[in-house]
């Protein structure tokens, strides 16, 4: 089990159900886009971003990036983290056919996949070796300083950054910002960056 400080958000009671099996913490279901108008729901994530701050878990698909921005909308933040699982295609055991976009959402990942993005999430996580993943600075000149800003390659190389730390492909880059804060020092960046130049 992993130990959490943060309130766990997810999409749907399938989610929240497949978490349950080894979060030890609240874990919170938007009920898809239910949020959008649910007041009351909205009220109770606000107060528990203020009290515990959320770490938000949606699907990598379009509508789990809907979801998640709506509430990076209605919370400060310095109150949010993010988890973000990577594109897998495939189809959840329970459903007749894949989504829309083909992607497996949380309750079809594995449990090492949404424990390693919970992991680079910079939650206040205990995970079975007792040690709490933190957070470091990285800033929007260091990605222009490493090309994933700013020039004419950047998007070929903020892609292979995503797809080198499996991350979604409709990642944006000031989300991208915020999950390698999560994951990694400015260091840590600066020698994958000069690797894979080095290695073109």
């Amino acid at each position: 089990m992993i130990k959490i400080k943060e309130a766990v958000i997810v999409e749907g009671k399938y989610d929240k159900i497949r978490l349950s099996n080894f979060i030890d913490g609240l874990i919170i279901t938007t009920d898809g886009f239910g949020i959008f108008k649910n007041k009351e729901k909205q009220q109770l994530i606000k107060r528990l971003a203020d009290t515990r701050g959320i770490l938000i878990l949606t699907d990598s698909d379009g509508a789990g990036f809907v979801i998640r921005n709506f509430l990076k909308g209605a919370v400060s933040p310095d109150k949010i983290k993010h988890a973000y699982i990577p594109d897998i295609l495939g189809k959840e055991k329970r459903k007749d056919k894949p989504s829309k976009e083909g992607k497996l959402g949380v309750e079809g990942i594995s449990d090492e996949i949404i424990m390693n993005a919970i992991a680079r999430s910079g939650a206040e996580c205990e995970l079975n070796n007792g040690n709490v993943r933190t957070q470091s600075e990285i800033t929007k000149a260091d990605l222009f300083e490493l090309g994933l800003t700013g020039c004419a390659n950047a998007a070929e190389n903020r892609d292979m950054l995503k797809k080198k730390l499996s991350l979604p492909e409709n990642m944006t880059s000031n989300s991208m910002l915020a999950v390698l804060n999560c994951i990694m020092t400015k260091q840590e960046l600066k020698e994958i960056m000069d690797g894979e130049v080095s290695d073109a």
